[in-house]
């Protein structure tokens, strides 16, 4: 996998249906451990909630997993984790709280309180994209050193440290996909003299 889109920060938002408050909470988590541990702890803070619904997908194993937590089946836990998977969202949480008003939504007003919350859950946590990206150094003269940090920029990278010493060595990211034709128009502005050396490999944000 080349990409995926996640969840950029921990959020929430809520709003109220027939005198029921609902609450989605949402946020980024990589692993079974992680999400057992928000819906836990979303649970534990909102121990008087009617309902702590929840679903949640992972990339290691396609992991997708939700709760109904009580509300009639169907109507709150799969309808939460099809909207992470129409968003084409993994590697997140949604825990959706609910305190009931005294008002009965029935099985189609739930779908829409439940989908609305994780909605509104995803929309408050930021979707992200997150590549596969190559960290890149080059080390070059001071001359040069003035194109490079705007090759750099120009062609997608994100610069994260530079090193002025005798030379100039600059520490940046890029998608892998990217580096052979950056490596292509360093070489040839360079005139050969400058190519970038990959140090590592990892997923980032790219937007």
């Amino acid at each position: 996998m080349e990409s995926y889109k996640t969840i950029r920060k921990e959020a929430l938002d809520e709003y109220v249906v027939k005198k029921s408050r609902f609450i989605g909470h949402i946020k980024p988590v990589t692993t079974q451990e992680e999400a057992l541990a928000f819906i836990q702890e979303i649970s534990k803070k909102h121990w008087d909630a009617t309902h702590n619904v929840y679903a949640y997908i992972l990339r290691e194993g396609g992991v997708k997993r939700f709760s109904d937590d009580g509300e009639p089946q169907g109507t709150s836990g799969i309808p939460t984790l099809d909207v992470l998977e129409k968003s084409g969202l993994t590697d997140c949480c949604v825990v959706t709280t609910r305190y009931f008003g005294g008002i009965m939504l029935g099985a189609g007003g739930l779908v829409r309180a439940y989908s609305h919350s994780a909605s509104i859950a995803v929309a408050a946590g930021g979707i992200v994209t997150r590549a596969l990206c190559a960290r890149l150094q080059v080390t070059c003269d001071y001359y040069f050193y003035g194109k490079l940090s705007s090759l750099v920029p120009e062609n997608g990278g994100i610069i994260e440290d530079t090193i002025f010493e005798d030379n100039v060595t600059l520490i940046f990211r890029l998608p892998c996909s990217d580096v052979d034709s950056f490596n292509a128009k360093l070489i040839d502005i360079s005139n050969g003299k400058y190519s970038a050396e990959k140090t590592d490999e990892f997923f980032a944000d790219v937007d």
